[in-house]
């Protein structure tokens, strides 16, 4: 069987004893936050991105393995395993492979190749494909019976048994797929009756084609999407075939099987192997590229996603500040919440500055009154519906001189209304009402974005790409791990934390994170980390999982407050008690830490990876990761997208990055797309490597359609023409077939002769 672990260390190309420790690890029930923490030294520094794909790749290797196993003992079962295919399948390293070694074995409901042996045309199947000097008319009539009355039948009926055969060969199924990836190029149409309306989204794609390979993951996305609702029709086909040609994958396929022109038997062998593309394989593998090419566009989407999430989560706070909420509306009026600087929900209100009610006197009375009681210092406002309008009524407050220290945020809404009907609220907010809450979670998330956030599924927060139509169990593992990595490497503050932030600590799950809360609740606030193993269900596993991401400001411990694990603090004190310098002195003083030689420290039980992390908790205590608060400032009126001009400069936040470029939002209601050629003045591949979500940036408005909510933005120079690597990668992406032809490889490319004799002459000069 497989060597899993080296061959994981082959792939991401690390040292198989990295390997070996991480596994060891994850078997003992560590979690990746912990071991990219705490366990630097066995597993050689590996960080949480390495161990994620170590992680993702052990499962895939791991679910390959148990198959084999049972793949083999049915085939051990049938008395058909030779040591040849033995052998196979315990090197294949791809479950496709694996599927396909199993095809001729794997049970099947009658087939007419099987019904065909059943009469006895076995032998004459077999001889005219060993010996393709005979004549199949001549031979056919040796096995005429009274199930095979006549030639055509004994021919069919020997066909059908080598088409089964030719279509169950794993090493022809890998060649062909191979090279209608290489080539192939996705058509899609629009189907008839399905042009206008709302579908008018897809009419990029009503007359579209690309090379499936080079196909960037959303317009993959996309076209399936449109064939999924019923739009579009989509059709795999190899560039340049007309009508009457041979196909390129008959020829591979004759050749394959070693069909050889100049003989009695080719006619009809070819015909066989038209047979076996045509009516065995077409269909199959046209299926199977599309779902590869799924597949990849998801992963790549997933990817996305998770990056953007990522972005929003590690977004800067605003800090501890008392902060009201504000969620817009227009009909239903402007919901108003006050929290103080824990969070804490301090009072509610609804305000009614717009149409058709349009108090604003009113309105700016009772938010002066709230600013004044609990002494507001930051005023989110939601960014949907009446966002900017509700922001004007705001300006107006703080341009009092009273009221000048306070500072309004636009912030991004998306989720809010998901959190607001969720069971969490309902717990966490039980007597308030729904319409509410929102601006409660809104408040909240501009204090600590990661905090909020994680009571929301990180699908409903929308920095994604279609992900409705991702698949739904890859996409929530992928973000949920981002979530928990996040969480930890922020760490978590035990005395104050929602139990859905707890929850999403290393070790914790949601039953012991709700006991948490409840200890705290019925004892008072933690004063040092020993009483978490208190709390029930808290055992010592899960202690030295969580401890470290656990934090207690102003306890009993000083570095209750830092990431120093409890298993490392008599190390930690050991170097402290060697400087002569006590620990209120030492924290924080770089002069004195960039003096010790953490050397002489040096154990089995403490490597200098560790030393190096306490020395660096030394330096900056529970220091926080996320960068300092910031956020854009929105033009003054400029509030929706009629107000927009050409060439008009403007100030925005990114909300989302896709594969094709990033939204932005510029505070009119409707994101702004800066296409992935507009990111930069110079060629880029990955618009991550330029924005990020959350991101502040200055941007440059190229087009505006107010009829379909569009609005083209730019961050190149104005004066700076496209470059022609990027010109030509856009050429490329929307080249029609013809075009595509003429870009491709040659030597990618099998011609379409007019004779299989001709087609072999080819491929061997080839």
């Amino acid at each position: 069987m497989l060597n899993i672990q080296a061959q994981i260390a082959k792939e991401i190309n690390i040292k198989f004893q990295q390997v070996k420790a991480t596994v060891d690890l994850l078997n003992e029930g560590a979690t990746v936050p912990f071991i990219a923490r705490y366990r630097k030294e066995a597993t050689g520094n590996l960080d949480d991105i390495q161990l994620r794909a170590l992680q993702e790749k052990l499962t895939y290797y791991t679910e390959l393995e148990d198959r084999k196993i049972s793949i083999l003992n049915s085939i051990k079962e049938q008395e058909k395993l030779t040591p040849e295919l033995e052998q196979q399948i315990n090197q294949c390293l791809i479950k496709q492979t694996l599927e396909d070694l199993y095809l001729p074995f794997k049970p099947k409901r009658r087939t007419k190749g099987q019904i065909a042996i059943e009469n006895g045309l076995l032998p004459l199947a077999n001889s005219l494909f060993e010996n393709q000097n005979l004549v199949p008319q001549q031979e056919a009539g040796k096995y005429l019976t009274e199930n095979i009355l006549d030639i055509k039948s004994a021919l069919d009926g020997a066909r059908d048994i080598l088409a089964e055969e030719f279509a169950q060969t794993a090493s022809l199924l890998e060649l062909l797929r191979n090279k209608m990836w290489q080539a192939g190029v996705l058509t899609s149409s629009v189907i008839e009756g399905q042009e206008s309306g709302e579908n008018e989204k897809f009419k990029d794609y009503y007359d579209f084609s690309q090379t499936l390979q080079n196909m960037p993951s959303h317009r993959v996305l996309a076209v399936l999407r449109g064939r999924n609702l019923g739009i579009l029709n989509l059709k795999l086909e190899y560039p340049d075939l007309e009508v009457n040609q041979i196909h390129p994958m008959e020829i591979l396929l004759a050749q394959h099987m070693g069909i050889k022109s100049h003989t009695n038997a080719y006619e009809w062998l070819k015909q066989v192997c038209k047979w076996t593309w045509r009516v065995k394989l077409n269909t199959i593998i046209e299926l199977e590229l599309v779902n590869r090419a799924k597949e990849i566009a998801e992963k790549e989407a997933i990817n996305i996603f998770a990056q953007n999430l990522k972005q929003l989560l590690m977004a800067a706070p605003a800090g501890f500040k008392a902060t009201m909420g504000l969620d817009p509306g227009i009909r239903t009026g402007v919901k108003v919440a006050v929290v103080d600087s824990t969070g804490k929900l301090l009072d509610t209100t609804t305000i009614y500055p717009h149409p058709p009610k349009q108090d604003i006197y009113g309105s700016i009375v009772a938010l002066e009154k709230l600013i004044k009681k609990y002494n507001i210092e930051l005023i989110a406002i939601g960014n949907g519906t009446a966002s900017r309008e509700t922001e004007k009524l705001t300006l107006e407050i703080i341009k009092k001189q009273e009221f000048s220290h306070v500072q309004k945020i636009i912030v991004n809404e998306s989720g809010a209304s998901i959190y607001s009907a969720s069971e969490f609220a309902s717990r966490e907010l039980p007597d308030l009402d729904v319409s509410l809450r929102g601006a409660v979670s809104i408040a909240r998330r501009l204090q600590d974005p990661l905090a909020e956030l994680v009571k929301i599924p990180p699908e409903s927060i929308g920095v994604g790409q279609y992900q409705h139509d991702l698949d739904a169990k890859n996409l929530s593992l992928s973000l949920n791990n981002v979530v928990e990595d996040c969480v930890n490497a922020v760490g978590v503050d035990v005395n104050t934390a929602s139990a859905a932030l707890l929850e999403k600590v290393s070790g914790l799950n949601s039953a012991i994170a709700k006991n948490i809360v409840i200890y705290r609740d019925e004892n008072g606030k933690f004063t040092n980390r020993k009483q978490l193993k208190k709390v029930p269900r808290l055992g010592d596993k899960t202690f030295e999982q969580s401890a470290g991401f656990l934090r207690i400001q102003n306890g009993d411990e000083p570095l209750d407050a830092s990431s120093v694990h409890p298993e490392s603090y008599a190390i930690a004190y050991k170097i402290i008690s060697n400087i002569n310098h006590p620990i209120n002195q030492l924290i924080g003083n770089s002069e004195i830490i960039k003096k010790i030689d953490i050397n002489p420290y040096i154990s089995e039980i403490c490597g200098r990876e560790t030393l190096k992390d306490i020395l660096k908790e030394f330096e900056k205590p529970g220091r926080d990761p996320r960068p300092s608060f910031r956020t854009a400032n929105l033009a003054e009126g400029i509030n929706e997208i009629k107000d927009l001009q050409i060439d008009m400069e403007l100030e925005g936040t990114v909300t989302n990055v896709t594969a094709f470029g990033a939204f932005v939002d510029i505070g009119v209601h409707q994101d702004g797309l800066v296409h992935i050629s507009e990111l930069a003045n110079e060629f880029i591949s990955n618009p991550n490597d330029v924005v990020k979500a959350g991101q502040i940036v200055k941007v440059r408005v190229k087009e505006v359609d107010i009829s379909r909510k569009r609005i083209a933005l730019s961050m190149r120079n104005k004066s700076n023409k496209i470059n022609n690597a990027q010109q030509k990668s856009d050429n490329y992406e929307n080249t029609t077939p013809k075009k595509l032809n003429s870009l491709q490889n040659n030597n990618n490319k099998i011609q379409n002769p007019t004779s299989l004799s001709e087609a072999f002459a080819k491929l061997k000069r080839k």
